[in-house]
């Protein structure tokens, strides 16, 4: 199936903000095993949830160095994440995770 690089861009942030949500991967390490993307994929999807709106934050854990913590979702925006988990083995599908 030919996806456009747009779609699948869209879904990959969807699917990252759901794993993040959902408690399934949190971290960047969680998210890498979670989807098979490489690390600086992870990072950058992260990073470009805001373009839709996606309020997610990372919060430090108390008395850790180095970036120990997870992700946060604080806000959704306009995107219904009910949809996301409705339509997950489509999304999944669409960008070839397991």
């Amino acid at each position: 199936m030919e996806v456009s690089k747009t779609k699948s861009s869209f879904y990959r942030r969807l699917y990252v903000a759901w794993l993040v949500d959902s408690g399934k991967a949190s971290s960047v390490p969680a998210l890498m095993e979670a989807t098979g993307m490489p690390r600086r994929t992870a990072q950058d999807t992260l990073a470009a949830l805001a373009d839709l709106d996606i309020d997610c934050v990372f919060e430090q854990h108390d008395g850790e160095r180095n970036n120990a913590g997870h992700y946060r979702i604080r806000d959704w925006g306009a995107i219904d994440p009910r949809w996301i988990e409705a339509n997950l083995p489509k999304i999944k599908a669409v960008l070839e995770y397991p």
